[in-house]
């Protein structure tokens, strides 16, 4: 069957190309035959003006015949010869291919079409290899982030069973370390199980509406324990001066404020980080600011903390490594919100970053609009 199609489109292109043969060279021929013939004619025909007569129809019947033919080949043999050129380039894989053709016939409605399919396969082909790109940044980050905290495990319970800790207290140490690194661990399996949905767009949010006040006081709250118990200062300021409502997934949320805060202690100075959260309105949108003082970011490198996988600089960080997925996942969760995500930093001054949730509109409000 495939030598079949084969062969039936071989024998289509070459009897394609013996037309266009035709129409180029057969047919300027067959004019100077006529015009043989003519000559011809003038030696037998004695009344000269039958001879001229037949002479003019013949030949601007043959100058018609040739403007015609000399339309119909850019018209439609010369795009249709740039497309087979085209055709062949992306079956050999080049998708920068582009055919100029202003043509408004079916031929030039079909390039257009070809040229809307070689973007989308250069746009596929991009896709791809950002895809993999991905993939394998993925797999050196796990390589590395899984192998430090599984090392200092296996080495800590390898102490612990050959009852190297001579007390409690060091004992204790070591449990804590093992527990720190199995927190670490649990919470990067999770970072690469959300960054995987969010990659295959997969993530389904549990929207409610609920009344933003209380839910970032209580979210406030549980993070100004867990950062003081690290020995950083943490102070909330609540600005509001209306009771917002907002439809949130509120898990989704406390990842991505967490992402913010991990990240601040992440990079912030061993002793004297302090970071702080006000909220606000601003417009339509109720805002969280996460301010820290911590070293900052450089100016060059902003446009680029958002980026997937990427690490501002791995040997600041304290304690444990990061995938780089923080940030990333924070901006994409705040935006399926229908919010966005903005920062502001001074090198050696630390850094801001304030997110913006939609405040949900009252149907008296949404009416009034009508």
């Amino acid at each position: 069957m495939r030598n079949r199609r084969y062969f039936h489109n071989h024998r289509h292109h070459h009897d394609f190309r013996q037309f266009h043969r035709y129409f180029r060279w057969v047919r300027p021929g067959v004019f100077l035959f006529n015009l043989l013939i003519l000559y011809a004619l003038f030696s037998w025909i004695g009344n000269r003006a039958i001879w001229f007569f037949l002479a003019a129809f013949i030949v601007v019947k043959e100058v018609i015949h040739l403007i015609f033919l000399r339309r119909f080949e850019q018209r439609l043999f010369a795009p249709v010869q740039e497309l087979d050129q085209g055709v062949k380039e992306i079956a050999k894989g080049n998708y920068d291919v582009t055919i100029d053709c202003d043509i408004p016939n079916e031929v030039g409605a079909l390039i257009v079409s070809f040229n809307e399919m070689a973007r989308k396969l250069r746009e596929g082909e991009k896709l791809q290899q950002e895809y993999e790109e991905n993939r394998k940044t993925l797999i050196a980050n796990i390589s590395h982030d899984l192998k430090t905290p599984i090392t200092a495990i296996q080495g800590h319970v390898e102490a612990l069973m050959e009852g190297v800790p001579d007390s409690p207290e060091r004992q204790e140490k070591y449990l804590k370390t093992i527990q720190r690194n199995t927190v670490y661990i649990n919470k990067l399996i999770d970072d690469l199980f959300l960054f995987s949905q969010l990659d295959l767009g997969k993530l389904a949010l549990h929207v409610q509406s609920l009344s933003i006040r209380p839910f970032m006081a209580d979210l406030m709250e549980e993070f100004k324990f867990e950062v003081e118990e690290r020995q950083c200062r943490f102070t909330f300021k609540d600005s509001l001066t209306d009771a917002h409502q907002v439809s949130i997934d509120g898990k989704r949320i406390n990842q991505a404020v967490r992402n913010i805060i991990d990240n601040a202690v992440k990079y912030g100075p061993e002793t004297g980080l302090a970071i702080t959260a006000e909220l606000y309105s601003e417009g339509d949108f109720v805002c969280l600011s996460i301010e820290d003082n911590g070293p900052g970011i450089p100016a060059e490198k902003i446009p680029l903390i958002f980026d997937r996988f990427y690490r501002i600089d791995r040997a600041r960080t304290k304690d444990l490594g990061s995938t780089g997925l923080g940030l990333a996942i924070a901006k994409e969760l705040i935006e399926a919100h229908g919010g966005r995500i903005n920062v502001s930093s001074r090198e050696n001054e630390g850094a801001r970053f304030t997110l913006s949730l939609p405040v949900e509109r009252s149907s008296h409000e949404a009416h009034s609009d009508h």
